[in-house]
């Protein structure tokens, strides 16, 4: 008897992916097929395994990539293949998602199925919207309502006479099309033309937008500010509490669009920060880490580790490669022992301690200039100092330890290049005014992304352009190349980088 395949339907959140809850996390990255809808969030699905069969069905304004029926056939298909089907569903499954559908087929079919409720936009929009759904001073009523109702029906399902007057609290969910019948149907039936209303468009996004009024000029609102779906409808007297409350759209960062240049494998923890200002970050990576032209001058100074004093990391790149390389050459940590070990940055020194190892020394300031002057109070004179980097990295450091005395020698550990990929959507991006910022966290990163444009057109694109500088060496090499920084933090860490975005627009 083959395999039994199961479909489990999963609530992937309102689009904030951090209100994934923890469950639908794992039974993500167990599944064998994750079919997906248009209000997930993308990025639930870096939890997919890579061998994962990813499908997009997604609904969108009436564009149907699948009809219902389909997406319908192709769960029930899959799991009878003997696949773990992940069905990702936008908010909850049984929230106005056709879980409870898809659930019945399923037990048509007997392909057994499991639930894994979802935060549903019903109640966590309001909540990013500083809207308390229910609240003792106003109302201990909520009704969760369609807006997707088809207005031309000869007898709605929906009892307008009870909920316009009998519930405090309305949420309509998927309404912005149906708005007007909405408003009608709720003042023919006694609610007051007075009473607050408030349309949140692209809930618990960095893109997130409200619009507040009431409902004798909400219609003309939301034409004025052309606010589209997704959005949902919000109706009742806890609206007023929103000035008190309006968290999320406080943020100074909230809808900013800020370029990221930091090479892809380090750039999602910086994105994580800004995101978590509110920003919404652009990763544009400047640099791409790849393996030096030839490992030999590695290699070989692995081979005669015993005859240094000192091994000085610049950058955790150079740590994970020299430990690469002393894996492959069949040592370890232990060849380490007796020498002396200076990492430049907290980033770089935390990947050394995370093996177990101590580091000597960590200059308070992340610059070369810095580094020289605390190893020559630690006697680095006349020391044999082994200094494995980038390629391309300056000159300033190598320079000023061998003036000192310092026997070094300099080895490559990886190289940083330019890639091509995304340049013509970001210049796209600057000339229509659409980026706030953009951050560059080394020489390099600064170097490649002038690279990539033409020298006389940049200006133009980046006339009112905020620039965010990790430090004064690479602020120094923006300013070489015509680019002022207007944001050099006091520490040059990616965390000081983000704070300091983030209070230049409070």
């Amino acid at each position: 008897m083959g395999k039994r395949g199961k479909v489990i339907l999963i609530g992937g959140g309102p689009g904030d992916p951090d209100l994934l809850t923890i469950k639908g996390k794992k039974c993500i990255e167990k599944a064998d097929v994750i079919v997906y809808d248009y209000l997930v969030s993308e990025r639930l699905l870096k939890y997919a395994r890579e061998d994962a069969l990813v499908i997009y069905v997604g609904k969108k304004g009436g564009e149907h990539t699948l009809p219902q029926d389909k997406i319908n056939d192709l769960i029930v298909d899959k799991a009878k293949e003997g696949k773990v089907v992940a069905r990702l569903k936008g908010g909850d499954p049984f929230i106005f998602g056709r879980g409870g559908e898809e659930a019945e087929i399923l037990a048509e079919h007997g392909i057994s199925f499991e639930i894994v409720p979802g935060v549903t936009a019903a109640i966590s929009v309001p909540a990013y919207a500083g809207i308390p759904l229910t609240h003792r001073d106003f109302t201990s009523t909520v009704a969760f309502i369609t807006g997707h109702e088809d207005p031309t029906k000869k007898r709605s399902s929906i009892a307008w006479d009870k909920i316009s007057t009998g519930v405090g609290t309305l949420v309509f969910l998927m309404g912005i099309k149906n708005l007007h019948n909405i408003v009608e149907n709720l003042v023919k039936n006694g609610r007051a033309p007075d009473t607050p209303v408030a349309i949140v468009r692209w809930g618990t996004t960095s893109n997130q937008e409200t619009v507040v009024g009431s409902l004798s000029n909400i219609i003309d609102l939301v034409k004025e500010r052309k606010i589209a779906p997704p959005a949902i409808i919000i109706v009742g007297d806890v609206i007023s509490l929103r000035e008190k409350l309006n968290w999320f759209e406080a943020k100074p960062l909230l809808g900013k669009k800020i370029i990221v240049t930091r090479a892809r494998a380090q750039a999602s923890g910086f994105a994580t920060l800004l995101e978590g200002y509110g920003a919404i970050p652009i990763q544009f990576p400047t640099i791409e880490t790849i393996p030096p032209k030839s490992w030999d001058g590695l290699d070989s100074a692995i081979e005669g580790l015993e005859g240094y004093d000192w091994i000085i990391f610049t950058s955790v790149n150079g740590v994970r490669s020299f430990l690469e390389r002393l894996r492959v050459k069949d040592k370890d940590i232990r060849d380490l022992k007796g020498i002396r070990i200076c990492t430049i940055g907290p980033k770089t020194a935390y990947e050394i301690e995370r093996l177990g190892l101590s580091v000597d020394f960590v200059p308070s300031e992340y610059r070369a200039e810095a580094v020289v002057e605390g190893l020559k109070k630690r006697g680095i004179k006349g020391k044999r100092v082994l200094l494995p980097r980038a390629a391309d990295a300056r000159d300033v450091l190598p320079n000023e330890l061998k003036e000192m005395g310092v026997e070094l020698e300099v080895v490559e550990a990886y190289r940083t290049v330019k890639p091509s990929e995304k340049a013509n959507e970001v210049r796209r991006d600057l000339k229509g005014g659409e980026i706030d910022v953009i951050t560059f966290t080394s020489s390099s990163t600064v170097n490649n992304f002038v690279g990539m444009f033409d020298k006389e057109d940049l200006p133009k694109l980046i006339n009112g352009v905020v620039i965010a500088s990790i430090g004064p060496v690479t602020a120094k090499t923006a300013e070489e190349l015509g680019l002022r920084s207007d944001i050099i933090p006091k520490d040059y860490t990616i965390e000081a980088l983000a704070e300091a975005i983030n209070e230049y627009f409070i």
